[in-house]
Order: structure tokens, then C-alpha cells, then sequence
């Protein structure tokens, strides 16, 4: 499928749909611009954007000519897909999204168009509803401490990888032991992360082992940092581990255990057997498999572990009035602190999705998640009933889901069968099958089977009660927090969640004006086919003639993301922006490996970056070398150029974000790019920023060999309130082997690829269409508009607060890029008021802060984007202007900080209600100047003590009686 234009042809008209997109009208336009002082968009990006790096023409991608055309490709394409019945298992099943929580989270946009909740004062819905999934997790999996979720099972394993490694005292050569009845998809993306690292991974059968000589002769006699088994494992067989556990431990090893945790509403908790950590995914709890994602991940770990998890972690803590309040707890910013010595880094989740799955524990309660597991075992034990009955060899004995079943010479022959009975199986090699049932698994459903297989099978499904040894049997009681028991009316459930979301502010609301984050329009017309069936329900290891539709989608919006950027290949397969930084850089490493140049292993890293460079950086087996920042905010060229002489043998790449952190278009990137690459190195451009550059510069054409891209940044998926989030990496034509790929499907990469980065071959493939419907309504044209509008917007509010607060870096005649940063620090110097206090004050006016403290301490960074109108960014500019009134009135001693608005904001409505010792009135308070009072947002607590909930750390549902006075 091509839209791709011709260089020749004349522009067509602007399709309705970019002037929906983009929010300031002509006339706002104009207006704009007279503030900038500039005559002309155009004249503007040409002052602003350095000559040497324009793109010679313009993008040549065609835009549909409706939103109602765009919807008619996908169902095209969508009707490219086979949907069979999947009992493929393998981490992914079919479930059922209870209609309550598909319409109320997933197609909700107070939900999914919020942001990571770093402001907890505004996020207390979210951050509640993580709370319900990290006790879900640690409940089932009878360990202390869950996060908040990670990118999927295979990427969980491999953090619970360097977990172990960083923990354990076993000497440096020791070695990750992992099952072979683990996920495949899982072990060869343990394999990928650790191969960098210098980790050695051994695969072996681990079920006889029972002490500290037999662990250490799986190893080959080697020393054992950590253990990985799957519970089930992928054969279906549910093992009795507490030996295993027991021999590591002994040994001086750590355990994980990948858990299934509809299975664990009826086993043994990995915790009660000895893990240390379990990871796994909550796909099967109502989120649709959508061709392997997006999915939550998870990871718990038991007492003593919780400051090492990677990713995010909510925690409780309490506001300024005592009240019981949630926050991010921990690593909240770990990248952005420790850099090259953070654990991980990943900085995000799969927010939308631990909501979905944690709402799905609340909806059927204990109870009712145990009503499904019993029927899903109870139809897996019938199946394995009907094949012995028929004569059929069926090699598991102790399953919950999924059976492997021996038919020497017949495998192909059998899954050929059952999918032309409209049922997926899958084959283990050319003697066995495997087949697993779910919650959506009928009579029929395994009719078809047994009728691939040649038996006759059943005529009904008895309830069955698991046949399994006592240590197998879970005797733990779970979920037994009120928030379980309450909700299970559809009454209830809706307003539960309509009160969660209440309590916080996404973009359904109002501007989110943060700095590098590029909170722009989530359109309604490209969230519409992620929830279509051709879609979500494939299985992402599904045969390759079932799924041409959502394989042609990738296809189209990688070929348009080239485009847009110059490179000449992209993988999709990255599920967060980290791990396209991972994916750039291992194919940078492999490259520099293939061409006999295994020393460059320096990395270059400007002072300014974001802090997963230097994580990214580390786990692709580099060493961090950082470049100074000049002076006015530009890298420093002549430390650049000392690092470079001094590390020119050994450098491997330079990773810049362009334009800068900082906000401005640096002029010296061609030099820059020119000193690596004479050097032997490699250019990795963080495309962060990538919104000011969409048809106005391509990094691949001004010197970059590597970029990762967010679409869920500059192509409009949602941020979900922390995920979910796709991470593409685009590289020029000598990288390109060296891209990811997957030993399940390997029409994913190429062969020669690095292995890989996510769990599915496609990563978070089922909101791929959400980017393909917004580059297809905006076309070149509209996409370079909004790039255009999104630069013009951020130097709107630079010129309109200047002289309110200083702009601390700015480009010649004082532009700045698609964001500016604004310097509280002199302020803060001169009368105490900080950062926080203008960003928990901005709550009051009825917004969310600008980033703070990023990625200069004491500062705020805001990011208008082009989505935002012009009456909107002039109430967050006028809200700004007052709030530096406030300020002034402090340095003029009016008013102590200590005693005013500004220190003492958000403000509750319950505050207002009680005493009132102030010398503000509760107007001041709660109506400054410019709020609407028919359109007021109330933060649900006030200001919260962010080093009480890390003093004492509580991760889990507290009880009610928390929350009472």
C-alpha cells in the first residue's frame, strides 16, 4: 500500500482534519507571530532553524482526503486479518474485556491522554488504580513489593535478570540459569539484553535438580548468580520448584519465577516456594492480545529487594493536612539522577494497561477470578480427557492451561487441521503440539481439536477441581482488600471509576504543557481501530497468511517514519523509547563487532541528556564518556572535540537529542556529526524532539546514522498516564542488519539481527494504527504545519513570559525550538519561592506544571504543542503572569513564603471548609485571577510529603481506616 506523492505534483487542499489537529486558526496564527516578532511562518522556522539541516524538499506523503476515508483503509486492512480461536498460549490468550472497563478506561480519554503522574497532587485516580495492581501482583504472587508495571513478560525477565546479577554475591563470571520449559520469546530476549552485558545464560532441563552440586552441574560447573523458571512452564507443566529454590539460595543464587497469574489463583505462590522474584504479564486479565501488545508487565520481589525494582513504583504517603494520599515512590526520577548507574532504563510503564488488568481483578473479585480459572482448567482437563480417551499421547501430567500433546511425525498435519476448523494451535517441533485453553474457550472450541487430532473427544465439560500433588495447591487467601468486594455491580463499577478519573487531570481537561513530552492531540479517529476484533484479537505468533492486514499497516508506517526522517530502514518491535535507545545501540555495537572494531565501546553523552541515554548506553555494553555543556546551553565544542581525540580508537558512538534539551537548535550538529564520524564513531540522534522537526529536517539526511522515535510523542498515541508508549528505531542503510528481530516470526528482522528487544515480534502492534491514521489524515503538508505551529506556539509563550521569567537558553534573535525553559533559580534565590511552588500553584489555576527541574535543577520546561488553541496558551501564559504577581508580592515582604498561596497550594476543597488561618482569603486560594469558576478543577489532597512515603514505604492497598481523619 503507497500514498506516497510526487515531488512534482501540486500540494492538494488541506484536509479538514489538520485544522482539527492544529489549534491556533490563521488569525491566531497571525497574531502569534506579531508577539514573536516575526513576519511570516516561514520566516520564523528560517530564523529559528539552522540552514545546513533543511530538508531539500518536501515530505512526499499523501493525505487521505477525510477522517471517514482513513477509517475505510483500515477496515481494508483490518479485513486482511484471519481472526481464528487462539490456543496458541504461550503468554498470550483470549479474554474478555468487561464492557464496563473498555468503555470507561480503554475508550476513555480522562484515562488515556494523561501523563506519567509525576504532579501526584492531580494523578490520585491513576495512581489508585496502580495501587489495585500492585496488590494484585503481590497478593497472587505471595511476594512483598510490586511495581507498577513493566513493558512485557520477556523484558520483566531480563530486568529481573540484571536484578539477580546486581544482587547476588557469587563471583563476577557466574552465570543466569534459565529453564528450558521458559518462553521462547522470553529466553532469546534474555539472550539479547545479555550478551552486552557479558552475562552468560545457560538453557537446561532444571527439573532435577536438588542441591547446590546438581545447580552448579546444570551450569557447567559454573558459579550461578540467578535462576529464571516459568510457572506453568511453556510445555504446560505446573513443577514443584521449592528444591530448585532451595539448592539457589544455597548456592548463592536468586530465583524468578515468569508466573501466570490466573494460574495463581489456584497454585502455590512462587513466594511460598522460595522465589525471590516473579515477573510475567497481565494480558489474560482482560487486556486483548492485540498481535503481542501493548501489555503490563509485571515484577515482585520479596522483603529486602524493593530499592532495586526497576521501572516505577507507587507508594503511600500523606499531604500537607495528613490526609492519606499516593505518589510515585523510590526511582521516581532515577534516570535523570543517577544516569549511567540507574538500574534500569526504562522511566515509564504500561499505565493504561495495569489499569485495564487491575480493574479486571477489581470487577470479578477473589472469587470470580477463581471462577475463571477453574473453567479454563476444567476445559484444558477435558481436552486432555478426550485426547487419552482417543488414544492420544499426552505428555503433560500436572497443567493448568495448556497440554503438549506427542504425535510423532504429525504436527504440521495437525495444526494445518485444527486451522481449518477455525482453531490456532501451536506446533513445538514436528512431534508435538501444544495447546492452551482460556476464559473464552468453549465445547466447540475443542470439538475442533480433537477432531484435528482424529479423536472424537467429549460431549460436555464437567467442572474440575485441579488433580494436583498438595504443594502445587494454593492455600493463601488473596485479594482480600474491600476495594475487591465492592465494585461488582456495573453500577458500582461505573462510578467507581468515574470517581478515580475525577480526581485527575489529563488533557480531556486542559493543557499539559510539559517539556519534552509532547502532550498533543489524541484524535478520536485514530484511537477508533485499536479496540477493532481484526486488530485485537490476533495472537503475535499467529501463522503470517493470518495477519497480512496489521503486517501491511507496519509496513506503511514504517516506510512513512523513513521518510519523515531520512533513514532508510525501521523497526517497530520497540515497546518504549528506551528500548529503541537499546535497539539503536545495539545495532551500533553489532556493526562496529562485524567490521573488527569490538574496542569502540565509548559512548559520548552531552551533560544535558536525557538520563535513559546513559542507562541505554550501559546495558548495550558501552562506557559513558560525558560532554560538557557550554555556557549558553549548547554542547561544548571544544570538550567534544578533546573527548573525541582522546577516546578516537575507541569510540563507538555520540547519542545527542536534537534539537537540545535545552530548547534550541544547536548550529554546530553537521560539525558535530562530521567530528564522530571522522573519528569511526556513530551519530545516534535521540528524536525526543522529533516535533520540531517533522518536514522541516531529517536526521538521517543532516549526519545521523540513528534515531529511536516516540510515537506516542510525535505521532499521537496516548500516554495512557505512563504507558503505554512505541519506541521505533530508524537507521541508515549499514545498520540496518543489525536491526531487531524474533525467532518466532522471521518475516520481523532480518536475520542477521541483533535478536530480540520485546516479547512480540511487533511490539505493541495493536496501536500501531493509532500513528498510521495520523500520518494518513495529516500528510506531508499537515505534519510539517504542525511542526511548524508546535515551534511558533513554544516561542509564543517564550516571548510572552520573558519578562516574567527569564528564558534561559535561547537561539539567534532569541528563539528557541518546539519548548523553552524558563529559570526559576534567581527567584528562588531572592525569596524562597521554588519550583514546586509554582508548579503545585499552577494545580490551583487549572493546570498541570510544565516538567520541573528538567533538564536544568530549578527550572520548569514547557512544551505548548501545535494542538493547543490560542485562548488556551494564553491562559496558562496569563496564569503564569500572575502567579509571578504572587511571587512578587513575597519579595516584597507582603507576605512571608512561608505563609502564602504559593507554599501552601494545591488547595482542597475540604481545606476551604475548615479553619482558616491564611492572610490570603479562600478566594485568593482557590479563584485566583483568570479561573473560571463553572470550569474549576479540584485536586483531591493538598501539597504531599514526597520523603514520608519513601521513609515508610507502603506499596499495596492500604486499609480504609487510612483514609479516615
Amino acid at each position: 500500500m503507497s500514498h506516497a506523492q510526487s515531488s512534482h505534483s501540486a500540494l492538494p487542499p488541506e484536509p479538514d482534519f489538520v485544522s482539527r489537529h492544529i489549534g491556533p486558526s490563521d488569525d491566531d496564527t497571525a497574531e502569534m507571530l506579531k508577539v514573536v516578532g516575526q513576519p511570516s511562518i516561514d520566516a520564523l522556522i528560517d530564523a529559528a532553524v539552522p540552514g545546513g539541516i533543511r530538508s531539500e524538499r518536501p515530505l512526499r506523503v499523501e493525505a487521505a482526503p477525510s477522517e471517514e476515508a482513513v477509517i475505510e483503509e483500515l477496515h481494508r486492512l483490518a479485513s486482511r486479518n484471519t481472526v481464528l480461536t487462539s490456543m496458541i498460549g504461550l503468554g498470550y490468550y483470549g479474554t474478555v474485556t468487561p464492557p464496563v472497563v473498555r468503555r470507561n478506561v480503554l475508550e476513555n480519554p480522562a484515562w488515556y491522554t494523561a501523563y506519567t503522574p509525576y504532579q501526584p497532587e492531580i494523578s490520585q485516580g491513576r495512581l489508585e488504580a496502580l495501587i489495585n495492581f500492585q496488590t494484585v501482583v503481590t497478593d497472587l504472587t505471595g511476594l512483598a513489593t510490586a511495581g507498577a508495571s513493566l513493558l512485557d513478560e520477556g523484558t520483566a525477565a531480563a530486568e529481573a535478570m540484571t536484578l539477580m546479577r546486581r544482587t547476588s554475591k557469587v563471583a563476577q563470571d557466574a552465570v543466569l540459569l534459565v529453564d528450558e520449559h521458559v518462553l521462547p520469546q522470553t529466553i532469546a530476549v534474555i539472550q539479547t539484553r545479555a550478551k552486552p552485558l557479558g552475562l552468560g545464560v545457560v538453557v537446561a532441563d532444571l527439573t532435577p535438580v536438588a542441591d547446590a552440586a546438581s545447580l552448579t552441574a546444570a551450569a557447567g560447573d559454573r558459579a550461578v548468580f540467578g535462576v529464571l523458571v516459568q510457572y506453568p512452564g511453556a510445555d504446560g507443566e505446573l513443577r514443584d520448584w521449592s528444591a530448585l529454590a532451595a539448592a539457589a539460595h544455597e548456592a548463592g543464587a536468586l530465583v524468578t519465577a515468569a508466573a501466570d497469574l490466573l494460574a495463581l489463583t489456584l497454585a502455590t505462590p512462587p513466594g511460598e516456594w522460595g522465589a525471590d522474584v516473579a515477573v510475567g504479564s497481565s494480558q489474560r486479565f482482560g487486556v486483548p492480545m492485540g498481535f503481542g501488545g501493548p501489555h503490563a508487565g509485571y515484577m515482585s520481589v520479596r522483603a529486602g529487594l524493593e530499592r532495586s525494582l526497576p521501572g516505577r513504583l507507587v507508594g503511600v504517603s500523606v499531604d500537607a493536612d495528613g490526609h492519606q494520599a499516593y505518589r510515585l515512590a523510590l526511582q521516581t526520577r532515577e534516570q535523570h539522577i543517577r544516569r549511567e548507574k540507574a538500574t534500569s532504563n526504562i522511566c515509564t510503564a504500561q499505565v493504561l494497561l495495569a489499569v485495564m488488568a487491575s480493574m479486571y481483578a477489581v470487577w470479578h473479585g477473589p472469587q470470580g477470578l477463581a471462577r475463571i480459572a477453574r473453567r479454563t482448567h476444567a476445559h484444558a482437563a477435558a481436552l486432555a480427557e478426550g485426547l487419552r480417551a482417543g488414544g492420544v499421547d499426552v505428555a503433560t501430567t500436572h497443567f493448568f492451561d495448556t497440554v503438549t500433546v506427542a504425535v510423532p511425525g504429525r504436527a504440521a498435519e495437525v495444526v494445518a487441521e485444527a486451522a481449518a476448523r477455525g482453531v490456532n494451535l501451536w506446533p513445538v517441533d514436528a512431534d508435538r503440539v501444544s495447546v492452551s485453553t482460556d476464559e473464552t474457550t468453549d465445547l466447540a472450541d475443542l470439538q475442533a481439536v480433537w477432531a484435528a487430532f482424529g479423536v472424537t473427544g467429549l460431549t460436555e465439560v464437567r467442572d474440575a477441581e485441579p488433580s494436583w500433588p498438595a504443594a502445587l495447591v494454593r492455600e493463601t487467601a488473596y485479594l482480600t482488600h474491600p476495594v475487591f468486594h465492592t465494585h461488582h455491580s456495573e453500577t458500582a463499577m461505573l462510578r467507581y471509576l468515574r470517581r478515580l478519573s475525577d480526581k485527575d487531570y489529563a488533557l480531556d481537561r486542559g493543557m499539559i504543557p510539559l517539556g519534552s513530552c509532547t502532550m498533543k492531540l489524541n484524535a478520536t479517529t485514530e484511537m477508533e481501530a485499536v479496540t477493532w476484533p481484526e486488530f485485537a484479537g490476533l495472537h503475535p505468533f499467529a501463522p503470517a497468511s493470518q495477519t497480512e492486514g496489521i503486517r501491511e499497516l507496519v509496513t506503511d508506517l514504517a516506510s512513512w517514519l523513513c521518510e519523515v526522517t531520512g533513514y532508510d530502514e525501521v523497526s517497530l518491535q520497540p515497546n518504549a523509547g528506551s528500548q529503541g535507545e537499546l535497539a539503536g545501540l545495539l545495532a551500533i555495537h553489532a556493526y562496529h563487532e562485524a567490521r573488527g572494531d569490538a574496542a569502540r565501546t565509548v559512548c559520548l553523552i552531552p551533560a544535558s541528556a536525557h538520563g535513559t541515554n546513559a542507562a541505554s548506553a550501559v546495558m548495550a555494553g558501552m562506557k559513558v564518556v560525558v560532554v560538557k555543556t557550554a555556557e549558553g546551553g549548547d554542547i561544548d565544542m571544544d570538550d567534544l572535540r578533546a573527548k573525541v581525540e582522546q577516546h578516537r580508537d575507541q569510540l563507538a558512538a555520540i547519542m545527542v537529542t536534537y534539537p537540545s534539551t535545552h530548547g534550541v537548535f544547536e548550529d554546530t550538529i553537521s560539525e558535530l556529526c562530521e567530528l564522530v564520524h571522522d573519528a569511526g564513531g556513530q551519530v545516534y540522534v535521540d528524536g525526543a524532539n522529533l516535533n520540531a522537526l517533522v518536514g522541516i529536517a531529517r536526521p538521517g539526511k543532516f549526519g545521523a546514522d540513528v534515531s529511536h522515535l516516540n510515537l506516542h510523542k510525535t505521532f499521537c498515541i496516548p500516554h495512557g498516564g505512563g504507558g503505554p508508549g512505541v519506541g521505533p528505531v530508524g537507521v541508515r542503510a549499514h545498520l540496518a542488519p543489525y536491526l531487531p528481530n524474533h525467532p518466532l516470526a522471521p518475516e520481523a528482522g532480518p536475520a542477521t539481527g541483533v535478536g530480540p528487544i520485546s516479547a512480540a515480534p511487533y511490539g505493541s502492534a495493536s496501536i500501531l494504527p493509532i500513528s498510521w491514521a495520523y500520518v494518513r489524515l495529516m500528510g506531508g503538508a499537515g505534519l510539517t504545519k504542525a511542526t511548524q505551529t508546535a515551534i511558533l506556539s513554544a516561542n509564543y509563550v517564550a516571548a510572552r513570559l520573558r519578562d516574567h521569567f527569564p528564558v534561559l537558553y535561547a537561539g539567534p534573535e532569541g528563539l528557541v525550538a518546539h519548548e523553552c525553559i524558563l529559570d526559576v533559580r534567581e527567584i528562588t534565590r531572592t525569596t524562597g519561592v521554588t519550583v514546586d511552588d509554582v508548579a503545585k500553584r499552577l494545580i490551583d489555576y487549572g493546570f498541570h506544571a510544565p516538567t520541573m527541574s528538567f533538564p536544568v535543577a530549578g527550572t520548569l520546561m514547557v512544551e505548548p504543542t501545535e494542538s493547543e488553541d490560542l485562548a488556551e496558551l494564553d491562559r496558562f501564559c496569563d496564569a503564569m503572569v500572575a502567579i509571578r504577581g504572587e511571587i512578587e508580592q513575597v519579595a516584597r515582604g507582603d507576605v512571608a513564603v512561608a505563609d502564602s498561596a504559593l507554599r501552601h497550594a494545591p488547595h482542597t476543597a475540604l481545606s476551604l471548609a475548615g479553619e482558616w488561618d491564611h492572610p490570603y482569603d479562600r478566594h485568593t486560594a482557590a479563584y485566583p485571577h483568570g479561573v473560571d469558576p463553572r470550569a474549576k478543577y479540584w485536586p483531591p489532597v493538598r501539597r504531599i510529603d514526597g520523603a514520608f512515603g519513601d521513609r515508610n514505604l507502603v506499596c499495596s492497598c492500604p486499609p480504609p481506616e487510612a483514609f479516615e481523619d
